[in-house]
């Protein structure tokens, strides 16, 4: 795609094309934008990512393992990985790509295997994703035909629903909440 500007000393042109496109379609298009001006002869270049729809996973929220000896499995992590954990889990701090001021922290943490935080799925992990816009992701995935658990928990730290995957994974989705400095946040 060309866009001509016109200038009055000489014209100039934008090309956009696009470099690579992923196929995942949770990750973004990435295009180079060449800015010709031919008053200078030189070209600039800029890598700008395209512009997204809502409802999709940005980032990973948690990771979560069943373990028969809890205690065992997290001291093991800690001395030969060093995950130290507390009650909580392990937190990993994070930067967004698409938002650098945003903070974002990805949860480790191993559960008792007689958790039934995981049902009805029977797997010995669950993974949590970080969704912009979980109302607008729910809404594809049922379109989708995909098997949405009907419960969801609000929280001051965010919004949850699971889902299923084909294979009966359990999959948690976690939008959390924007910051009062997100313009999207405030409110009249």
């Amino acid at each position: 795609m060309y866009l001509r500007l016109a200038t009055r000393a000489k014209a100039s042109a934008i090309t956009v094309k696009p470099v690579r496109r992923s196929p995942r379609p949770a990750l973004r298009a990435i295009a180079q934008v060449h800015l010709c001006d031919s008053s200078r002869g030189g070209v600039l270049r800029y890598t700008a990512g395209m512009p997204e729809e809502r409802g999709r996973v940005i980032g990973v929220g948690g990771v979560f393992l069943k373990s028969p000896d809890k205690q065992r499995l997290s001291a093991w992590y800690g001395e030969h990985l060093g995950i130290r954990q507390d009650t909580h889990g392990a937190m990993f701090p994070w930067l967004s790509r698409d938002a650098p001021t945003r903070e974002h922290f990805t949860i480790w943490s191993v559960f008792p295997s007689d958790s039934t935080y995981f049902d009805p799925s029977t797997a010995p992990f669950m993974i949590n994703y970080i969704v912009d816009d979980l109302d607008a992701l729910l809404a594809k995935l049922s379109q989708s035909g995909v098997r949405i658990d009907p419960k969801r928990e609000d929280y001051d730290y965010g919004r949850f629903a699971w889902i299923y995957d084909p294979d009966g994974n359990k999959i948690e989705l976690w939008e959390p909440p924007l910051p009062a400095t997100d313009p999207a946040a405030w409110t009249a």
